[in-house]
């Protein structure tokens, strides 16, 4: 193949595709699924599946085949070339899109499949399919008259060119920052990988001394560790003003805020809904904004009595042994991690010591394989950079997914963590099945010299989430496209999987065989596994009501706000009313928060703590069975990850509960429940 992207052969040829095969692919591709919609809606095509929904997904899957390797190549190894051919083509994708979707001769004939003699032999996946599509058609304007299709599909378009322009310039705004410092003596409290990194850094510039960055191994440790407050503040002013008017002007993502507002909120008014949030709930479990805003704030006033007590801690220990009258923002972490020593006498910098990469891969799949019955094994296969790795999972001894791993922050990637899919499984027309190919990237501290990558038990808990995404994906069983693995899960049940493997970094039969000290290869001692259970839940009342900061700002900004350009005063009023940590008034974390403006996540990032209570009460079932339990991870393989999208979240976790979600769980996970006296 001339163009790497249309070789559909086998897996993405990352290494071969380069800027200027990507027009040319979206072009091709493009053509041939206009063509297929013409032929589908030809009035002598019947209106059955074989002849109108499975052309469909095969015309569209190749569109995902050429597209997400090329977004993902972009989120990974960034450059100028890349990012144009991608912004370019963006348009292209979201105007196809919204003619499908607005295609009233390709909705009378799903409308017409879905009452037709023949659907209720259809299987219940593929029912489920057809329920989506008439959802989808009426929220993407197909019953629109003619003018206002044509703005909403304009809305779609810009709405596209905005949420990646947002995510260019986070990324710029990240990437443009460096503090070189010569004097090590400005850096005293940081630990000496980290100072090893920087100086690795540093030299890779031609420049003497240390390198200081924006990316989360690099500004963390300083948030963390760093003695040198004035170090600690400045570094915090950078980061937090990233991407905002305090910056380059080319890069302040404020007039783009307010911009993805007023053309959502016209966009929901042209489908007739009070507001976006409306929108974006309509997939989900969710029934309503107000359900939502009322299930986040009672999580407040649950999380608030503990979050204040949290506060009180830490200003009475900064006050009594740090001589810090006032706690800044800056001070937070810092404080933090000082109170946490002198409370449980560890630091998260000693526990790291024992989590090297391998053992932790070796630790991850060890549990996988004992709860799912699954083997993981490395596998030869064409890279986009040295950092990757790709592997088999075998089931039963034969292939039933694959996965490629990116887990180290650099120039040129987008920060955070994901999982993306990259083939879905289905059954293809000769009876064979494709299994389903994911995605998995984080953002940790690559290895410095000849020591492997060292991961804190956080970085541990985020791989293990985002792997559990992989294993939804990857573990379904579905055979239809639309709804196999993660395809047709509403939003906010989809943390599910990934948040309820978070648990199983709790427990020592897990830990026990993932850890080995970096230089004496000696296993982490129960007793500190003791101390990092007892500081589990630590400081967790804060961490709640800032989780819940976020997922109200976002609701209500969907759901409420009405003058364009006042985001910042929605977010002071929520802060006012559920954090207790002040925040600077140059604070511009919407300008960052690429989750609900770039992201997918608008008026659903909620969805972290509503899935949260599910994940919590699944994983009660373990707990009440002896924990890492074979057969219970059996019924969530068989319940909750084999079906994906095939019926109703809600359904697949009765089918494993037995009843319907409880918040008890997760209140006592999160050592959020009054003491017994």
């Amino acid at each position: 193949m001339d163009n790497p992207l249309l070789d559909f052969t086998a897996l993405p040829r990352f290494a071969d595709v380069r800027p200027d095969h990507i027009t040319p692919a979206v072009d091709q591709v493009l053509a041939n699924a206009r063509a297929v919609v013409a032929a589908v809606t030809q009035p002598d095509t019947p209106a059955s599946w074989d002849a109108l929904m499975a052309p469909l997904a095969d015309a569209t899957e190749k569109i995902s085949w050429v597209w997400d390797p090329v977004s993902h190549l972009n989120a990974v190894i960034n450059t100028p070339e890349l990012r144009e051919a991608y912004n370019s083509n963006l348009a292209k994708l979201s105007e196809f899109y919204t003619e499908l979707g607005q295609n009233l001769a390709l909705f009378a004939k799903v409308k017409a499949l879905a009452a037709s003699a023949d659907y209720a032999g259809l299987s219940a996946a593929r029912r489920q399919i057809i329920e989506h599509q008439l959802r989808d058609f009426r929220l993407s304007g197909a019953e629109l008259p003619d003018a206002e299709k044509t703005r909403f599909a304009e809305i779609q378009a810009r709405l596209s060119e905005l949420s990646a322009r947002f995510s260019q310039n986070v990324l710029d705004a990240t990437d443009g920052f460096a503090r070189y410092i010569d004097d090590v003596a400005e850096l005293d409290g940081l630990p000496d990988d980290v100072l090893e990194m920087m100086r690795a850094a540093a030299e890779a510039d031609g420049k003497p001394g240390y390198k200081l960055k924006l990316h989360f191994p690099f500004y963390f440790p300083v948030m963390q560790y760093a003695n040198n407050r004035t170090l600690r503040e400045s570094m915090y002013r950078d980061n937090v003003t990233r991407a905002s008017e305090f910056g380059p002007a080319e890069l302040d993502n404020t007039l783009l805020i307010s911009e993805i507002l007023a053309l959502r909120a016209e966009e929901a008014s042209l489908l007739g809904f009070e507001n976006y949030a409306q929108v974006s709930l309509a997939p989900k479990m969710a029934d309503s904004p107000s359900q939502v805003i009322g299930f986040l704030r009672d999580m407040a006033a649950r999380a608030k009595p503990f979050a204040e007590r949290d506060r009180a801690e830490l200003e009475a220990f900064a006050r009594e042994e740090l001589e810090l009258d006032e706690l800044h923002a800056w001070d937070l972490a810092w404080a933090s991690e000082k109170l946490r020593v002198a409370r449980y006498d560890f630091s998260e910098q000693e526990v790291k010591a024992y989590f090297s990469e391998a053992r932790v891969l070796d630790g991850l799949f060890g549990i996988i394989g004992k709860l799912f019955g699954v083997t993981i094994e490395p596998t030869p296969a064409t890279l986009w950079h040295a950092d990757a790795r790709f592997w088999t999972v075998r089931r039963h001894g034969q292939p039933v997914a694959q996965f490629y791993t990116d887990l180290y922050a650099r120039e040129g990637k987008r920060g955070g963590a994901w999982m993306a899919d990259i083939r879905a499984r289905r059954q293809l027309a000769d009876g064979s099945v494709q299994i389903p190919v994911a995605l998995l990237t984080c953002n940790f501290t690559a290895p410095v010299g000849d020591k492997p990558a060292l991961f804190t038990h956080d970085e541990v808990i985020t791989l293990f989430h985002e792997f559990g995404h992989g294993l939804h994906h990857m573990l379904t069983e579905v055979d239809e496209l639309g709804v196999s693995g993660i395809n047709g899960v509403e939003w906010d049940a989809v943390e599910l999987p990934s948040q309820f493997m978070e648990n199983f970094c709790w427990e020592w039969d897990v830990l026990s065989h993932m850890t080995a000290h970096v230089d004496s290869g000696e296993p982490l001692p129960h007793e500190l596994f003791d101390k990092m259970l007892a500081a589990k839940n630590f400081q967790s009342g804060m961490m709640t009501v800032r989780q819940v900061e976020f997922g109200l700002f976002d609701m209500l900004l969907h759901a409420e706000l009405q003058a364009k350009g006042e985001f910042m005063a929605v977010l002071e009023a929520v802060r006012a009313e559920v954090a207790v940590n002040p925040t600077p008034a140059y604070n511009r974390m919407a300008h960052t928060f690429s989750h609900i403006f770039a992201g997918g996540y608008a008026a659903g990032y909620y969805s972290y703590k509503w899935a949260e209570v599910l994940s919590a009460d699944a994983y009660a079932a373990f707990e009440e069975t002896g924990h890492a339990n074979p057969a219970v991870g059996e019924a969530f393989r068989r319940e909750i990850l084999a079906v994906g999208g095939s019926r109703p979240a809600i359904e697949s976790f009765r089918a494993f509960r037995g009843r319907d979600p409880q918040i008890d769980a997760l209140l006592r996970h999160s050592g959020l429940v009054a003491e017994q006296a």
